[in-house]
């Protein structure tokens, strides 16, 4: 009979280990069973979703009668949906499963509803099911987030009574196992990580299960907290009632292996975390070759250090190293220390430890591993509050590189900074500022060179430099120390880098305030930190050569608005017999036939001074005289002397502005104070031309086209500066009654009408204006705009506008400058365009071309515009005909060798004297 009972009980158990169920028709505590046990412990080491999903269903297997089919849908924090990867899906929004979700209770029935079949091979399942064959659902709900955070469906046999505690048991297990992973997972998308990953446990030995195991089931079961410290705290605990221990602690091994940290002693954590090194060759001898270590295996000058450390004196004590079982590495020494009464740690105590480090240390670690992550984070955060630190003082290098220094002790806990820059051409480093400020006396400053020192070592070899005992390297000058009192433990000097790679400083952080030393976290966040110490120290330097050269640039602008200055007597001089009516000018003045350069340049400015007043501008917004001659005298002298685009074409373009103004219906279309702005931008709109073309400051890369050229029209853009910068001088300002809004409504039109003189902003626009002349709209912002570029384009066009003999005149001018910039390009290497090339441009060509193609459109428009402009337009045509007819007596390319068109002027055909005039 014995021989049978025995044959029964083997039977049984090796059912249980193939994952056979077997029916205990016994009352007995369910948590008894090895199979549970079994399945309870494996789950208590899941810390992650590689392995969750495989662990519950082999579980649920060896439990559960007759399992064919599990399918388990874990919640996708970001899309808030429950998924399932086998095959992968998302859970029905009703039926069954939803109404678990809803209920979050367990469900048993005969099968699904049609609508929870969503996939082919979920089938099977729905109802009815065959009389032995049953569906469990089960929802797993995190009360404090209270959502459904996991369900599992179950194909499986009836259960009987005898299975309901083991799975109720099963099951708890189970949520706080969903639990736990999530939390350690959180804020990442659990469900998406690993889904179709094939894992494998790898079974312990089917010892008996004792008293022990249920604490560490119990103690793993309380493994839940986010915080490392506080699972420490729980397993230090733990350790200490097992072993019968005064104090127990868990030493960290570093990533180097260089270090070991420590957070919680006892029943306390830390406020800071406190680290010693493996200078104990034992130490280093255990957690190599994984074995345990008692007080017998140190030395007494090692006991007495231990001492120092932990803070206690310590008469026993028994280090046993702690394995990871993802790398079989040692991570981690467990410790206990002090014997309670007095005895000696066994090798009972050894393996107590041994056998809780075994299920709890993949929680620990892996806890601590994401801790360490959130610390990263946190402290690249950090680097990017630095970084906007830093940036905020970069108008002051000495303040910045206080900034630095502190920022530099804060990030690493060190008691002192100090940083160098490299001068006199990277031979020398130096150092103003200090722990207590900086020095403004060159005399107190502090210099070495280059290459001496740790700090010159540094700044030689772009290294960083992680000294754990200052006094015993060869590069530390102990004098300093000897001299000042000071006491240099270890040292970190660290290269400060900018992003263009080069060495500008070093920083030279001394003596870990919580530590023996600086740790190699300690150097990534110096080298992360050195960047933004770099990049910011470039751009200070950089900002303050900025400065200067704005400060250059203002005393260069004072300087020349110094020349350009009118005195008051120049004014009193010029208003001394009042300003001149119009008619006494000339008496065609007001008429199209006009030619303004017939005018002396030295009476342009009392004719401009006449026009303001005709057209009644001074009047109707109260500009002071004084001002206005002032304004218009500045202008003047704001223009250099190129043989076109000098004051003369300024001051003849305001005039046939003028000429407009007096001869069209201009006020039917626009707006006194648009006519207003395209009279003073006429007379503005080249100032400081320098007789070159927007493509020749481009490719000669002047300053201008520095300051513009991303902008495009450079010269236009300068122009229009150089206006704002005249009415912004003192005196000059003719727009100073404005009121707000007027006054920068002027400005805005101004930059529109100025730009517009680009021809290549014309022909841009071209299009829309002949848009906007086949139907002009008074109420229409845009139009009001296009119309005045269009007739700043035909002002500044005017001289086609004359008689034959200044139409020539002006060509010849206009390719005299031509032909000087076409000079100045082949001595740079390049290729002139063909009118700027005075060994290929042929002038009536290129002038038939200009007035066919710029001209006459121009002109065609506004006569369409307005048909009194009819008279103007003729005479382009004239002059169109005429150069047509003149080109057989041009022989050669260029312009003639005394570089002058007047052989032209005997050929002035009579319908061109009758063409101008009205």
């Amino acid at each position: 009979m014995v021989l049978i009972l025995h044959h029964i009980l083997i039977a049984l158990f090796q059912s249980f280990r193939r994952g056979q169920h077997v029916s205990l028709k016994t009352d007995v505590d369910p948590s008894s069973s090895v199979a549970v046990q079994n399945a309870l412990l494996e789950l208590a080491s899941v810390i992650d979703t590689l392995s969750l999903r495989a662990v519950i269903a082999d579980v649920l297997s060896t439990i559960i009668p007759n399992v064919e089919n599990i399918f388990i849908y874990l919640l996708d924090v970001s899309s808030n949906k429950l998924l399932c990867d086998n095959p992968a899906h998302e859970m029905s929004k009703e039926g069954r499963l939803r109404e678990a979700v809803i209920t979050k209770q367990r469900i048993e029935c005969n099968g699904l509803h049609k609508t929870d079949v969503l996939v082919p091979r979920m089938k099977h399942l729905a109802a009815p099911l065959p009389s032995d064959k049953q569906v469990i659902i089960m929802p797993v709900a995190d009360e404090e987030g209270g959502r459904v955070i996991a369900v599992i469906l179950v194909y499986c046999g009836q259960l009987d009574t005898s299975d309901e505690p083991s799975l109720n048991l099963l099951e708890k297990h189970i949520s706080a196992t969903c639990k736990r992973v999530q939390r350690l997972l959180n804020p990442l998308s659990w469900s998406h990580v690993g889904l179709h990953h094939k894992y494998t446990v790898d079974s312990e030995p089917p010892d008996a299960f004792n008293e022990l195991d249920r604490k560490i089931l119990d103690l793993c079961g309380d493994l839940y907290d986010l915080d490392a410290s506080s699972l420490q705290l729980k397993v230090i605990h733990y350790l200490q009632q097992e072993t019968l221990s005064a104090c127990c602690c868990m030493l960290v091994l570093s990533e180097d292996s260089t270090q070991l940290f420590c957070r919680v002693v006892g029943d306390k954590i830390l406020e800071e975390e406190i680290s010693f090194p493996l200078t104990f060759d034992e130490f280093g001898q255990s957690a190599g070759n994984s074995k345990s270590m008692t007080l017998t295996d140190i030395t007494t000058d090692q006991h007495q250090q231990l001492n120092n450390i932990l803070g206690f004196e310590v008469y026993s004590m028994l280090c046993v190293p702690v394995i990871s079982k993802a790398t079989a590495q040692v991570v981690a020494m467990g410790c206990a220390f002090n014997k309670r009464s007095g005895h000696y740690f066994t090798e009972v105590d050894e393996q107590k430890i041994q056998h809780c480090f075994r299920y709890t240390a993949t929680v620990l670690t892996s806890t601590m591993s994401v801790q360490k992550e959130r610390k990263l984070k946190t402290e690249c955060q950090a680097l990017l509050q630095v970084a906007r630190n830093l940036f905020t003082h970069l108008d002051n290098v000495s303040v910045l590189l206080q900034e630095i220094i502190q920022e530099a002790r804060n990030l690493t806990n060190a008691e002192s900074c100090s940083v160098f820059l490299l001068e006199q051409n990277n031979t020398e480093l130096v150092a103003k500022v200090f722990d207590g400020g900086f020095v403004a006396d060159e005399s107190a400053e502090f210099r070495m060179p280059a290459d001496q020192g740790i700090a010159g070592h540094v700044a030689t070899t772009g290294k960083i430099l992680n000294i754990k005992d200052a006094y015993s390297h060869p590069l530390f000058y102990r004098a300093m120390d000897d001299s000042t009192g000071f006491r240099t433990r270890n040292i970190l000097c660290f290269p400060i880098i900018d992003d263009g790679n080069h060495i500008v400083g070093v920083a030279e952080l001394c003596n870990k305030i919580n530590g023996p030393w600086f740790t190699k976290f300690d150097e990534d966040l110096a080298l992360a930190f050195s960047i933004y110490c770099g990049i910011s120290i470039s751009h200070s330097l950089l900002y303050k050569k900025v400065h200067e050269a704005q400060y250059r640039s203002h005393l260069a602008n004072e300087m020349m608005m110094y020349h350009l200055k009118v005195t008051n007597e120049e004014v009193l001089k010029m208003l001394r017999y009042g300003i001149q009516p119009v008619d006494e000018i000339h008496q065609d003045f007001s008429k199209f036939s006009f030619t303004p350069r017939s005018i002396p340049e030295g009476n342009t400015t009392m004719a401009l001074l006449s026009m303001f007043e005709d057209m009644g501008f001074t009047t109707n917004y109260k500009i002071d005289i004084h001002t206005l001659t002032r304004f218009l005298m500045m202008v003047r002298r704001g223009y250099r002397d190129p043989p076109y685009h000098n004051w003369m074409h300024a001051f003849s373009v305001a005039h046939f502005c003028y000429l407009l103004f007096k001869n069209l219906p201009l006020h039917d279309f626009l707006k006194d104070i648009e006519l207003l702005a395209l009279f003073v931008s006429c007379m503005c709109h080249d100032l400081d031309h320098r007789g070159t073309t927007n493509s020749f400051q481009v490719a000669s890369k002047s300053v201008l086209a520095a300051l513009y050229s991303s902008e495009g029209s450079v010269m236009e853009r300068h122009h229009f500066a150089q206006a704002i910068a005249i009415l912004n001088s003192e005196g000059c300002n003719i727009f100073d009654h404005f009121s707000r809004k007027d006054y920068q409504r002027m400005l805005d039109m101004m930059r529109e009408i100025i730009l517009a003189t680009d021809m290549t902003h014309h022909l841009l626009i071209l299009p829309n204006l002949q848009e906007m002349a086949k139907a002009y709209d008074t109420k229409n912002a845009t139009h009001h705009t296009q119309l005045l570029c269009l007739l700043m384009t035909a002002c500044d066009l005017n001289d086609q506008t004359k008689g034959w003999k200044t139409t020539t005149k002006i060509a010849e001018l206009i390719y005299k400058e031509f032909f000087s910039q076409g000079d100045l390009e082949k001595a740079m290497g390049n290729n002139p365009l063909e009118m700027m090339d005075r060994e290929k441009a042929f002038v009536p060509e290129l002038q038939i071309s200009f007035m066919e193609h710029i001209a006459m459109p121009t002109y065609e428009l506004l006569k369409k515009l307005m048909p009194e402009a009819d008279p103007v337009y003729q005479q382009v045509k004239a002059n169109r005909d005429h150069w047509a007819k003149v080109a057989p007596k041009f022989t050669t390319t260029g312009l003639p060798s005394d570089n002058s068109l007047d052989f032209l002027d005997d050929e002035v055909p009579d319908t061109l004297t009758q063409a101008g005039t009205r």
